[in-house]
């Protein structure tokens, strides 16, 4: 089942399967990649509990060992409508028989989106029904369709932060899982990352240290996304490897993927979210459309 919200200029389209973002258009442009199998099937997926891939896609909960896939199982989720209005929709999945397998805790993980102006924004709420801490990774992954206009290249288009900034990238091995080492990251103009497509052969570009917001745009082109993570340390920035695929993901994330050759022990990882029991954790982003 798809849900649709909108105001006067913004529609976005919802899927309950993963409350997944399935198009998102101002003034009747479409921004959203449109999830060609060729090179990507998803469009906006939610990460969660965890983000990235683990060593093995193994983990221990005190001494316990679990398996979980990448990106967690909430993309694999059927969801529930909790809530809707003409511009506003509430999605929500609980703890199961089947998550408990893979995720021992008692919890609900909620999905909020809402356009007000050109902004829409998605709110993320995770309430622990446990009686111990509840451990968990968030992020987005939306894709973009890139060249935004007729007419233009991918190549037209860049990254922009609002200022200039000084980024680490979280350097990865080769399965794309932490090496534990973070390197400068150039941009032009101290602001800018130019886009071409080798820029991802080796999968994704994740950077710290930035202003929180980042744009995708062109030169004297009328129409850019932008992506505000007040809430999130890091962003990523992907499409499918050696492609020339026509879309860029711009990913906010609270949380690494796991460390190479090493079987995390969730208690023990300093970047995933906390949260004690019968309390809960909101986190709320946004992407702006001109």
């Amino acid at each position: 089942m798809d849900v649709t919200i909108q105001t006067g200029r913004m529609k976005a389209v919802i899927r309950d399967q993963g409350a997944e973002l399935i198009s998102l258009q101002y003034e009747g442009r479409e921004y959203l990649w449109n999830g060609d199998p060729a090179y990507w099937s998803g469009h906006a997926p939610n990460l969660f509990p965890f983000v990235g891939r683990l060593f093995e896609e193994r983990y221990t909960l005190h001494g316990q060992e679990y398996h979980l896939g990448r990106h967690g199982f909430a993309k694999l989720m059927k969801f529930d409508v909790l809530e809707q209005s003409e511009n506003a929709v509430t999605f929500g999945i609980t703890d199961s028989e089947e998550t408990r397998k893979v995720y021992p805790y008692l919890f609900d993980f909620q999905i909020t989106f809402s356009l007000e102006d050109t902004s829409l924004f998605i709110t993320a709420d995770v309430f622990n029904r446990d009686r111990k801490i509840l451990f968990f990774g968030y992020g987005g992954h939306p894709g973009f369709r890139v060249p935004i206009e007729e007419g233009r290249s991918f190549e037209d288009y860049y990254l922009e932060f609002p200022e200039k900034c000084f980024p680490d990238q979280v350097m990865m091995s080769k399965d794309v899982l932490v090496n534990g080492t973070l390197k400068p990251y150039p941009l032009v103009d101290g602001t800018k990352i130019p886009l071409h497509h080798d820029l991802f052969d080796n999968d994704a570009i994740v950077l710290t240290n930035t202003p929180y917001e980042v744009s995708l745009k062109a030169d004297h082109a009328k129409h850019s996304v932008t992506v505000s993570y007040p809430g999130m340390p890091y962003i990523g920035f992907w499409h499918a490897v050696h492609t020339n695929a026509p879309y860029v993901a711009i990913e906010p994330w609270v949380s690494l993927p796991g460390r190479q050759d090493i079987v995390e022990e969730f208690s023990s990882l300093s970047d995933l979210v906390g949260v004690e029991p019968d309390d809960s954790y909101t986190n709320t982003w946004k992407i702006t459309l001109k």
